[in-house]
């Protein structure tokens, strides 16, 4: 059984190998549509040089985890990015987490974000995502509302439906 004290938090690597790219862009592949979907390792590539922190968990040699984060003036055209954008001066995006099935109600998603929390808390910024609402992903939203998130907005997009929350470090 794995135990909290077993899986460890590490910043991608700087120059990280195709096999390294290809774990974590498979993970996110296996987590859509909590998610969003990429269309390539290039694509994810493009989109940690744009990113401002990104962290990974590891048990033994496997990856079962990552987060990608944006901070504000990012390059990024995600319309979820820009809700926080136009609301926001400063702020630290999530943008992504996947964590492997099996791994799942294991402490890794708190673990991973304690990690983000704390640079939010020391730049005494928010902390944001989205969640989606449709399809309802209800785990990620207690999850969130549980961790002090609070809701700060929705929005309907032709196939999917969002809610924006933030958590404040003033």
């Amino acid at each position: 059984m794995t135990s909290e004290t077993d899986l460890i938090v590490s910043p991608f690597p700087d120059n990280p190998s195709n096999n390294f790219t290809k774990s974590i862009y498979q993970l996110n592949q296996k987590n859509t549509p909590e998610v969003g979907s990429l269309s390539s390792e290039e694509e994810l590539k493009s989109l940690i040089k744009m990113s401002s922190y990104c962290f990974y968990v590891s048990f033994e040699t496997a990856i079962v985890g990552f987060i990608i984060c944006l901070r504000e003036g990012s390059k990024y055209t995600s319309k979820n990015y820009n809700f926080f954008t136009n609301k926001f001066s400063k702020f630290l995006y999530i943008d992504r987490i996947a964590i492997e099935s099996s791994y799942r109600r294991t402490g890794i998603g708190k673990k991973i974000y304690s990690e983000i929390e704390l640079i939010a808390s020391l730049n005494k910024i928010p902390m944001c995502c989205e969640v989606n609402t449709l399809p309802l992903n209800k785990v990620s939203i207690n999850f969130h509302k549980n961790f002090g998130f609070d809701e700060i907005g929705q929005r309907t997009f032709k196939n999917y439906s969002v809610a924006y929350f933030m958590k404040n470090y003033k």
